[in-house]
């Protein structure tokens, strides 16, 4: 174990109380994202009154910090933004990132948003010179547990979602390597991807939630 780490765990075993109050602390983050994510499904803004009474009334000085890391979480994992709207009334409304409107229902179920995958993917695109070869994209969301052919808890069975659900909203593009034998593949944006954003508008928002890191350091996604 390196030394860094075994620090951690010699200050969380002399001081076992601040390792009870982190997890409080997770619980109630996790407890705000549900309630956020219940929100979102139906389209109801929301209040920091409504919000206290999730986390605890008796959380106000703490409220602040369990909302940014709530808000990162709804932003990163699911793509959807939290957005205060009326700073005298503290009310907020739930937003998916970069203006996008993707349901990414499978069969109709109701699922968590997805959006947050869909950006990673149309970041993944960019990076590789506008086209990512299939091979490339799976590797790189193979760092965040997301692999062919097995159920994510999340985004549900990421190759469906990818070469089809996305494919016919018209999101992306599926399709053989030009003169490949044997045959590969690759993705594209599609004509729904370049009606709801822009390059710039992608690249600018993986920039700006990871920490602002230049493309340079981000090897195939594996920041994300």
């Amino acid at each position: 174990m390196p030394l860094g780490q075994r620090s951690e765990l010699w200050k969380l075993e002399e001081d076992p109380g601040e390792a009870q109050g982190l997890e409080k602390l997770h619980m109630k983050v996790a407890d705000l994202v549900e309630f956020l994510l219940l929100k979102f499904r139906t389209k109801q803004p929301t209040s920091q009154a409504e919000m206290l009474a999730i986390v605890g009334e008796g959380e106000q000085d703490a409220f602040p910090g369990i909302l940014g890391r709530a808000s990162e979480c709804m932003q990163l994992v699911f793509g959807v933004d939290v957005k205060e709207v009326d700073p005298s009334e503290h009310s907020y409304v739930l937003v998916t990132v970069l203006g996008l409107t993707c349901n990414a229902m499978l069969s109709g179920e109701q699922g968590p948003p997805k959006t947050g995958l869909l950006v990673v993917l149309l970041g993944a695109i960019l990076l590789e010179g506008d086209r990512a070869p299939e091979e490339v994209v799976w590797e790189a969301l193979g760092v965040m547990g997301v692999y062919a052919g097995e159920e994510h808890i999340i985004y549900g069975e990421p190759r469906e979602l990818l070469t089809n659900v996305w494919v016919q909203e018209g999101y992306l593009e599926y399709r053989q390597v030009p003169g490949s034998d044997p045959a590969r593949y690759e993705f594209l944006w599609g004509p729904r991807a370049h009606a709801e954003t822009c390059r710039l508008q992608v690249l600018e928002y993986l920039l700006r939630v990871n920490r602002g890191l230049p493309v340079s350091s981000w090897p195939r996604l594996k920041r994300l």
